[in-house]
């Protein structure tokens, strides 16, 4: 108990040691201040239309990045409650409805999808939930291919980015809304490419008393899967448990509580790639991260309480509503129909 109360404190110190930086620096989409030619200077710009200069926000500093740690704690219980992964729903929700710019935003969603996949993948292993022959290959395809998508996801256009971000949350919440879960997939045999890597174990099923084996198949479209599931995690800052599972699951076969530990810690070395392409280039920024990982830290805590009473398909629905929102949001936004 005290151990709990002790990481509550240590959070919201850091978050309230961020609030009160000196030097705030989070950017907006805005247009530059218009820059008076210099004295004497006449020739060429004679005659040139002034670029009017960006209207001044009387909006207090401090009240983003509270807005973002309230929103973040609701999607942190949202995120448990409907068995999602943070960085879905934060990057569509605060890219749509917060003045940052898009790039901050996906830097911010791959770092809270890592402090998620951080805080569980040791229990998993410990667990032997979490395959490490499994997530192994499939890391190293996925964490190259999500480099890929940050540098390609950094170069486009704002615009261009809300559009495919919107197109891809549709897709998303399709996917939630259409596929089918099997708790023990049936491998009639494994495949060469599996054996060769080793890709099996055995675990212990709690709820049947025994211990469970298992293997998978058809691990090379599996593995060229992970390149695209790669590309979109870097470059949406989106994590990927929401692609990693069904495709663990339902093409590969493995069961379902190994598809969802391995998806989990896999994140860890995905999203760690990826961050550091957006910390590189500057696109990580305190008073949008720490807000951000507090409230989804405190949010989630919440969350796993009120599990046990929810109705999971009740809270399953309303995340999906919640995601057709956003992603119509972030895809009139890039098409300019929302600004």
């Amino acid at each position: 108990m005290l151990h709990r109360y002790s990481t509550v404190i240590t959070l919201v110190l850091i978050m309230v040691t961020a609030l009160f930086m000196p030097q705030v620096s989070f950017a907006a989409d805005a247009v530059p201040a218009a820059m008076a030619p210099a004295e004497g200077d006449h020739g060429e710009s004679h005659g040139a239309p002034a670029v009017p200069a960006a209207p001044v926000s009387t909006t207090p500093w401090w009240i983003w990045p509270l807005s973002l740690f309230i929103v973040t704690f609701i999607l942190g219980i949202l995120a448990v409650l409907g068995g999602v992964g943070g960085g879905v729903l934060f990057v569509p929700i605060v890219g749509g409805f917060f003045p940052f710019n898009i790039d901050f935003v996906r830097g911010a969603g791959l770092l809270v999808a890592l402090a998620g996949a951080l805080a569980a993948g040791p229990g998993l292993l410990k667990r032997n939930l979490a395959s490490l022959r499994l997530a192994l290959p499939v890391a190293l395809i996925a964490s190259a291919a999500a480099i890929v998508g940050a540098m390609i996801g950094l170069a486009l256009k704002p615009n261009v980015v809300n559009t495919l971000l919107g197109a891809t949350i549709l897709f998303i919440v399709i996917i939630m809304a259409t596929a089918k879960k099997s708790d023990f997939p049936i491998v009639p045999k494994p495949d060469n490419l599996s054996q060769s890597l080793g890709i099996m174990g055995i675990y212990r099923e709690e709820s049947l008393g025994k211990d469970v084996e298992w293997t998978v198949h058809k691990t090379l479209p599996g593995l060229l899967l992970f390149i695209v599931i790669g590309i979109m995690a870097g470059m949406f800052g989106l994590g990927a448990g929401w692609a990693n599972v069904p495709v663990l699951n339902l093409l590969m076969g493995a069961p379902l509580k190994i598809s969802v530990a391995t998806s989990k810690f896999l994140l860890s070395i995905t999203d760690t790639s990826a961050a550091w392409v957006y910390l590189n280039q500057g696109a990580v920024l305190p008073m949008i991260v720490v807000p951000s990982l507090v409230g989804i830290m405190l949010g989630s805590i919440v969350g796993v309480k009120i599990l046990a009473k929810a109705k999971p398909k009740a809270i399953k629905w309303m995340v999906i509503g919640l995601l057709l929102f956003a992603g119509l949001r972030s895809l009139l936004k890039g098409l300019g129909i929302w600004p």
